[in-house]
């Protein structure tokens, strides 16, 4: 019996290998092997204080991810202190990852415009200085017409008291800045909703765009 039942079991171990191997075959066929990755784009808004800028646009479909950090100025690595109190050069910003497929980088401008004041050219509410302008740092050709347009769209609109002063600058390197930073909002609900109102942003905003002011 033992002789004759050793064959038979191979022949049965070797179907039952070749079942597999097409079942796992069969499975890799059926899976994508080369996927391609979602194509994402980026943006950077200056728009006073960094914390402001990343809540609002947080708030936005499409909106993937949001930092807070430096740009625009004259060293590298910049540090909060450096920005907020020497001579450097930079603003505050956010660089804003989107889904193109969801949200326009021309609606992100239009949305970026109405969350802020910008016709002051001292810097936003009741933070002064030039670490708080505003402005649209571009990447391209076509991200400067859309920003350039649109300014020009609110400018003939004559729904604002006084000119725009926000600028349209060519990007540069964006240093993300200190951790504590990012999330602020999140991390210190209170305190930043405190800052919020007590700096007077939303009534500003409010005051100046009336309805079209998004809600915070």
């Amino acid at each position: 019996m033992r002789a004759r039942s050793a064959p038979l079991i191979a022949i049965a171990a070797g179907i039952a290998a070749v079942g597999l191997a097409f079942i796992s075959s069969a499975g890799e066929q059926d899976t994508p092997t080369n996927e391609v990755p979602k194509r994402l784009s980026s943006a950077v808004f200056a728009g006073g204080c960094f914390w402001c800028v990343e809540s609002d646009f947080d708030k936005v479909d499409g909106v993937i991810d949001t930092v807070s950090g430096y740009t625009g100025g004259r060293i590298a690595n910049p540090t909060y202190k450096q920005v907020s109190h020497e001579d450097t050069g930079h603003y505050e910003a956010v660089k804003i990852t989107y889904d193109p497929d969801v949200v326009s980088y021309d609606y992100l401008v239009t949305y970026f415009l109405h969350n802020v004041d910008p016709t002051d050219a001292d810097g936003q509410f009741c933070d002064k200085g030039e670490s708080y302008r505003t402005a649209i740092f571009v990447a391209n050709p076509t991200e400067r017409a859309i920003a350039e347009a649109d300014i020009a769209a609110v400018e003939a609109s004559g729904v604002l008291p006084a000119p725009v002063v926000t600028q349209v600058i060519g990007a540069e390197t964006f240093w993300p800045a200190e951790g504590y930073h990012q999330d602020y909002y999140k991390k210190n609900a209170l305190k930043y909703r405190y800052y919020r109102a007590s700096c007077g942003r939303d009534a500003r905003i409010k005051s100046l765009w009336g309805d079209s002011a998004a809600t915070h």
